[in-house]
């Protein structure tokens, strides 16, 4: 009985098919006369010509389709801080521009908006888009977290390209462990373009790290960064240092601190790890050297302190037992505005909803303390 609905189905295609191709060949053919002025009649004595016509049309027309998407994309407006939407943000304020630089995480790119009060902002505009081949043959499917940094006269990115080539190394039960890695790129603007010092990662490539960050000691640059607890299970913060002009790594990494050390810190009741995220550094007017962190405490995403006394990198490194942010907001990062004032950024809620959100922090010489959210009013 089945072998006869088969056969009757497939006679059925067979009937149909003559049927389908004659419709969207007249179809083709109305479409491509009604573009060059021709006879549909004479275009269906042989429907392929329409077809491949038609094709062919469509073909020169995607360019300018995709050209009009990205210009949609770049379309610049001027938008309220609270209107923002975008998560894991960088702002680089520049003195010789006045101007606040923004940056973000796009489609496998870097946005940027800019602003001159921190309360407006212009964009978003496409300053960086991930080259098909930039890691040779592995695909690299996003871009986390990239931050801007000026650097002797020179704008550098970093970021972290995520991917889904698997390690070779894999846990049971566990998330894939993949390339996922954090990488310099360097352009002699704000806006670009940012080049790649290579096709691979600057940091080492067996490792999944991200959130990379620079910090200058003794007129040494180094690259802070976080090892993933997908890899390790208990995330942890390192540094390596860096050569001159950023473009390569110099040494081993060096263990600052692991995620289980922040006394907030929980551990994931469905993973069994912690979370290290967005490393960033200041210098306190006491010289002590200070640290914001994310991880997850009671609140959900938390943005944590830590103390090197020493001011140094080397440490030893302390935690503050208090979180600056705990209600579910994180990767932070830390700036002055141009009059000096103290400010921290970062994104809450953590979720699709996530936008910027600017606090005014006050340098006491021992911590930070958060004197308020700055909203623009």
């Amino acid at each position: 009985m089945w072998g006869s609905q088969h056969a009757c189905r497939s006679h059925r295609s067979k009937q149909i098919g003559p049927q389908i191709g004659a419709r969207i060949g007249w179809a083709a053919a109305r479409a491509v006369a009604h573009l060059f002025s021709l006879s549909p009649d004479y275009l269906m004595t042989d429907n392929r010509h329409a077809i491949w016509l038609l094709l062919i049309v469509c073909a020169a027309a995607w360019p300018a389709q995709a050209q009009q998407r990205s210009a949609a994309e770049d379309a610049v407006e001027s938008i309220p801080l609270a209107d923002v939407r975008l998560r894991d943000v960088c702002i680089l304020p520049d003195a010789a521009m006045q101007t606040y630089y923004m940056v973000g995480p796009g489609r496998n790119s870097v946005r940027i908006f800019t602003s001159r009060d921190l309360k407006t902002w212009q964009g978003p505009q496409t300053i960086f888009r991930t080259p098909e081949d930039i890691w040779g043959e592995i695909p690299v499917v996003g871009i986390w977290a990239p931050e801007m940094h000026k650097y002797r006269d020179k704008y550098y990115l970093f970021l972290t390209f995520d991917t889904r080539h698997l390690l070779d190394e894999q846990w049971p039960n566990w998330r894939p462990r993949v390339r996922r890695s954090s990488q310099i790129l360097v352009g002699d603007a704000p806006t670009g373009p940012f080049t790649p010092f290579a096709n691979h990662s600057t940091l080492p490539p067996e490792l999944m790290t991200l959130d990379a960050t620079l910090w200058v000691e003794d007129g040494k640059p180094y690259v802070v960064y976080c090892h993933e607890w997908v890899q390790i299970s208990n995330g942890t913060i390192e540094y390596l240092g860096l050569t001159d002009d950023l473009s390569k790594t110099i040494g081993e990494p060096q263990l600052m601190f692991r995620g289980s050390d922040g006394p907030w810190a929980q551990i994931s009741a469905t993973e069994g790890c912690f979370v290290t995220d967005g490393p960033y550094l200041r210098l306190s007017k006491s010289g002590k050297l200070f640290m914001v962190w994310s991880g997850f405490g009671n609140g959900g995403y938390t943005v944590g302190l830590a103390i090197s006394d020493s001011g140094k990198l080397a440490g030893p490194w302390r935690q503050q037992a208090e979180p600056l942010y705990q209600r579910d907001g994180g990767h932070a990062m830390l700036f002055e505005t141009f009059d000096g004032r103290v400010m921290m950024v970062l994104h809450s809620p953590n979720n699709r909803e996530a936008r910027p959100r600017i606090f005014e922090l006050e340098d006491t010489g021992e911590t930070l303390k958060v004197v308020g959210e700055f909203t623009g009013e």
